[in-house]
């Protein structure tokens, strides 16, 4: 059995899942760069650029999101923090179509 939950044990997890997102991220923006190198055309150069600008904007708000819970009371996520990263999951899902093109 694994006991009572510790409290300090949430913000640790929430910024090992923020890290598994990102990285997550990265690998598909990685899939549009192998995309744009073995098969070359105008959409392939557009889902590199997309899902490379997607992971960078999600690295982003990943990265202040992680600082954040580092703190000794960290402070629940913002309405900023949150719209942004729906943003950044909604490019990568424009990704993911051009990608399937």
């Amino acid at each position: 059995m694994s006991g009572p939950p510790r409290p300090g044990a949430q913000p640790e997890r929430t910024r090992l899942a923020w890290r598994r997102t990102t990285l997550a991220f990265a690998v598909a923006a990685a899939l549009g760069v192998r995309k744009a190198l073995y098969e070359p055309g105008p959409s392939s150069y557009g889902a590199a650029a997309l899902g490379a600008l997607g992971w960078l904007l999600f690295l982003g708000v990943a990265h202040h999101r992680i600082r954040t819970l580092t703190d000794r009371d960290p402070a629940a996520s913002d309405g900023r923090t949150v719209r942004s990263a729906a943003l950044c999951v909604l490019a990568m899902t424009a990704f993911g179509a051009v990608l399937l093109m």
